[in-house]
């Protein structure tokens, strides 16, 4: 449930939002519906490691990975297909990190609530 909300929710946001939107989707999907711990980091970083690596190849793949080969000259890698795995890996690493920060945020907050 958690992947597909991230996946959708960033998907339809990302267009009009900047990329980070990604941070505030999976940090609120999974304070509020996140069951553990381990889906809180594992289904946001899937979510946008899959929408960012199938958004990179639909954009590159028509103009022939162009800017993506360019990118890649100027990073010193020369492979462009790097560029798109670096990409992904690193918008899937925020994603996680901010899941799991929601989670147990939410964990927190229930936590002294009940204390109280």
């Amino acid at each position: 449930m958690v992947f597909l909300v991230v996946l959708i929710a960033s998907f339809l946001l990302q267009m009009v939002l900047p990329w980070w939107i990604i941070v505030a989707i999976s940090f609120a999907t999974c304070g509020l519906i996140g069951k553990t711990g381990k889906i809180a980091l594992w289904s946001p970083f899937f979510a946008i490691l899959l929408l960012w690596t199938g958004m990179a190849l639909y954009k590159s793949l028509p103009n022939e990975n162009m800017l993506a080969g360019r990118v890649a000259e100027m990073l010193g890698i020369k492979i462009w297909w790097m560029v798109l795995v670096l990409t992904a890996i690193l918008g899937a690493f925020v994603s996680g990190i901010s899941g799991f920060c929601g989670y147990h945020f939410r964990k927190a907050v229930l936590v002294k609530k009940s204390t109280s």
